[in-house]
């Protein structure tokens, strides 16, 4: 399943230049790649993801893919971008206790109504190399654990746990530095 949901995200990543490298817009007028991909996303973000805490991950999920709102003019996300399957993945590979993973999902709900940024490692113009090199190295660490089974030991959970603080810390870190630009 997460080898699945892995190749989904790199199809996620692709599949918008690729549309745009081919002119699928004017080729195919009657059809919206964009709602399309809103749908892609929500079932392979949210909706497969959904098992242990369902209802509130696909209701979070939806109520964010409708937010007209949910990227800022910089690129970021605008709260928990709602990539389910992330952190379904995370919950699997580090096994918390069942109360510490509802936490983890309530705060990550809670999280995508909040006024905080989350970076999106491909369209952030900030670091964007650094951060695509990360995100190659954390491909291949989670390939790594996908193929052992989600049990890889310390090599491989250290540096993906790492590399997820960085990814959240990074928005969250942008976030207050907006709000002092408003006020001026």
């Amino acid at each position: 399943m997460f080898l699945c949901l892995g190749l989904a995200l790199i199809v996620d990543g692709l599949d918008g230049p690729l549309a745009r490298a081919f002119e699928v817009q004017k080729l195919l007028p009657r059809w919206s790649g964009d709602t399309l991909d809103l749908v892609v996303d929500f079932t392979t973000y949210v909706f497969v993801p959904a098992i242990p805490a369902g209802i509130v991950v696909v209701v979070s999920g939806a109520l964010y893919f409708a937010d007209r709102e949910m990227k800022t003019a910089d690129n970021y996300f605008r709260g928990f971008p709602a990539v389910w399957n992330l952190a379904a993945f995370y919950l699997y590979l580090l096994e918390p206790p069942g109360w510490a993973a509802a936490i983890a999902i309530a705060v990550l709900a809670g999280l995508s109504f909040a006024p905080v940024k989350f970076l999106h490692p491909l369209r952030v113009e900030h670091w964007r190399m650094l951060n695509i090199a990360i995100l190659i190295l954390w491909a291949m660490l989670a390939f790594a654990a996908v193929v052992q089974d989600l049990s890889p030991g310390p090599y491989v959970t250290v540096p993906l746990s790492l590399i997820a603080v960085y990814f959240l810390t990074v928005g969250l870190l942008q976030t207050p530095s907006d709000r002092v630009r408003s006020a001026v």
